[in-house]
C-alpha cells in the first residue's frame, strides 16, 4: 500500500463531527480521502512504534480504515462516553494485536517445520519480542506521545500561516533546530531581546493553537470491537 504525503496539516489530529457524519456516506470519495490524510500518519507511526514491521505497519492503517467503514453507521456521539481518540486508539490496538498474532503463528509454523529458514525464524521471533502487549500500557503511551507529536505538528503549520515569516523563521531556527541565540542574531540580523520577544509570542499561539485542536478532537465515539 502506497501511503500518501499529508495534504492537510491544519487538520492533522482533529476530526470535526460534521466530518464523521459525512463518512456515512460510503460513497462520498473525497471526505473518505480527507479522513485517510487527518489520520494514516498516526496509526502508521504507532503501528512502527509497537514493533511491527514497515509492511505489517501499512495493513494495520488499512485494516483500521477498512473497519472503519464498515462499521461508520454505528458510531455516537456523546462525550460522557470517551472521544474519538480514545475510539480510534481502540481500533488501532485491535489491529495491531491482530498483526503480532499472525506474526506469532508464523514463527511457530517456522519452528515446527525443520526445513524452516532458522534466520528467517530468529528474526520473525525478535519482532514479536520487540512488540509490547497490545492489551497493556505500552500501546497506549506510545499512542498519547504520537498523538502529542502530531498534535504539535498541526498547530505549527496553523501558526505559520498566522505569524510573520521572518518571525516563524527565527523561532524554527533557535527552538526546533535549537541553534544559539547569538546565531540567529546573526542570521536574521536582530538582537537577543528580539529574539526571545519572538520565542515567546509565537510559543504562546502554538499552545493555544494545540488547545484549540486538542478541544476540537473530543468528540464522543464509543463502540464494541469490530
Amino acid at each position: 500500500m502506497n501511503v500518501p504525503p499529508s495534504e492537510r496539516h491544519d487538520e492533522l489530529i482533529p476530526t470535526r463531527q460534521s466530518l464523521l457524519e459525512r463518512l456515512k456516506d460510503l460513497d462520498d470519495s473525497e471526505s473518505w480521502r480527507e479522513f485517510f490524510e487527518i489520520y494514516w500518519r498516526l496509526i502508521y507511526n504507532v503501528a512502527l512504534k509497537a514493533g511491527l514491521p514497515e509492511v505489517e505497519a501499512q495493513e494495520v492503517v488499512q485494516e483500521t480504515v477498512i473497519a472503519i467503514s464498515r462499521h461508520i453507521d454505528e458510531f455516537e456521539y456523546d462525550p460522557k462516553r470517551g472521544s474519538f481518540k480514545n475510539y480510534l486508539l481502540k481500533m488501532t490496538r485491535w489491529r495491531i494485536l491482530d498483526r503480532v498474532r499472525k506474526l506469532e503463528n508464523e514463527r511457530k509454523n517456522l519452528v515446527r517445520h525443520p526445513e524452516a529458514d532458522a534466520s528467517e525464524s530468529t528474526r520473525r521471533t525478535s519482532t514479536v519480542d520487540r512488540i509490547p502487549d497490545p492489551d497493556g500500557d505500552g500501546i497506549s503511551a506510545v499512542w498519547e506521545e504520537e498523538w502529542r507529536r502530531n498534535l504539535l505538528e498541526a498547530a505549527l503549520e496553523r501558526v505559520k500561516d498566522r505569524v510573520a515569516p521572518r518571525h516563524f523563521q527565527v523561532f524554527y531556527s533557535c527552538v526546533l533546530k535549537e541553534q544559539p541565540v547569538q546565531t540567529v542574531c546573526r542570521m536574521f540580523g536582530v538582537n537577543a531581546a528580539q529574539v526571545y520577544m519572538i520565542k515567546h509570542r509565537v510559543s504562546a499561539q502554538i499552545k493555544k493553537q494545540m488547545k484549540l485542536l486538542e478541544k476540537r478532537a473530543c468528540l464522543g465515539a464509543e463502540g464494541q470491537k469490530v
